[in-house]
């Protein structure tokens, strides 16, 4: 572990270097690129000057034990350097796992109402409201792609897009179905019941290197519906793409022109395409879509959200929490930390497969 520090401390003063030079100063793709590069280092880098310090700090206090009238202090720094020390440690160990190459992506969320009719429905608005509340809280922006409204509310399905900073990284555990449990509003007996929506989470692919040949797609245009201006149910600008060897069916009517939506729906296709071959390919190879935290598997039952009780439970992690009254608006945090821990936890161990 100290090599491979001693390593990433070298770059990243080497960076400094070059950062300084007027050559560098002068090129603006490459001063963006070498910032960034160096700022993806600088955790680890601060981290790793702390662990050192306090190393040579034990070894003086180690030395101060053979001195009779310092000795008791030396020894009770020692017992707080040799925590601060062993915590640092752990935290270095995260910091060296393998990096995710889409954790910095934006997303494309797709939410479909599953089991459960109406109330399926239902609970897939409350789902898509619920991201939408933490993307605000994230400072992220949210996009909707396409939304098919329930007529009793929520949405059958709604996709977006999802921007911001390290947005894959927070959410790429919430693919899966989630489970609602409560009384509908159109129950008149007051009976609980068990209703299912889908999340898939996928990373955007940007300049993706896939053909996909005009001949392969089938194109529909037709009027937008729902909130959008005076372009709505005026003019055939909404697209729905069909991928006809794989059958992927995306839809666009979020832009306000027909061509900005086939654009658009182009952009999305191709990274389902993509993420239908990475899935096919690591199926084959015998490994999981991603860590066993959650394989992106619509039937995966993931979460439970039960309201007479205010519980949340992941199955996964087996957490509970009785917040769902927070949770729902958007207090995703605690959830969220949880899974990532656990995935940490898991690598270390070596049980990412």
């Amino acid at each position: 572990m100290i090599e491979r520090l001693e390593s990433i401390e070298k770059k990243y003063n080497e960076l400094t270097t070059e950062l300084s030079k007027p050559e560098t100063l002068n090129d603006v793709s490459l001063l963006t690129k070498l910032s960034k590069e160096q700022s993806s280092l600088e955790e680890v880098v601060n981290t790793y000057k702390k662990y050192k310090e306090i190393t040579n700090s034990i070894k003086e206090d180690e030395e101060l034990l053979k001195d009779k009238e310092l000795k008791d202090i030396a020894r009770e720094e020692l017992i707080t350097l040799e925590e601060e020390k062993k915590a640092l440690e752990s935290s270095l160990e995260v910091m060296l796992l393998p990096k995710d190459e889409n954790d910095e992506k934006n997303i494309i969320m797709e939410i479909r109402g599953a089991a459960g009719g109406d109330e399926a429905n239902i609970f897939a608005g409350d789902l898509f409201r619920m991201y939408q509340r933490y993307a605000e809280k994230q400072n992220w922006k949210v996009e909707v792609i396409n939304a098919e409204e329930s007529a009793s509310g929520g949405f059958s399905q709604i996709e977006c897009l999802i921007k911001g900073e390290n947005v894959y990284s927070k959410l790429k555990y919430e693919s899966g179905a989630h489970r609602v449990q409560r009384v509908p509003q159109t129950e008149s007996q007051g009976r609980i019941h068990t209703s299912t929506a889908t999340v898939i989470v996928m990373p955007e692919e940007e300049n993706i290197e896939i053909e996909v040949k005009p001949e392969d797609i089938k194109v529909d245009v037709y009027r937008s519906g729902g909130a959008g201006g005076q372009s709505v149910n005026t003019t055939d600008s909404a697209v729905r793409m069909t991928h006809i060897p794989t059958g992927i069916v995306v839809t666009c009517q979020n832009e306000r022109s027909q061509l900005q939506n086939k654009e658009k729906a182009l952009q999305i296709l191709k990274a389902k395409i993509y993420e239908e071959e990475k899935r096919k390919q690591e199926e084959e190879a015998g490994t999981e879509r991603r860590s066993k935290i959650g394989t992106g598997d619509r039937s995966e039952k993931i979460r439970t959200y039960n309201y007479p009780q205010n519980r949340v439970t992941d199955h996964r992690i087996g957490l509970t929490l009785n917040k769902l009254d927070r949770i729902i608006e958007g207090d995703l945090d605690e959830v969220i930390e949880s899974l990532i821990s656990e995935d940490q936890k898991r690598k270390l161990e070596g049980n990412e497969n």
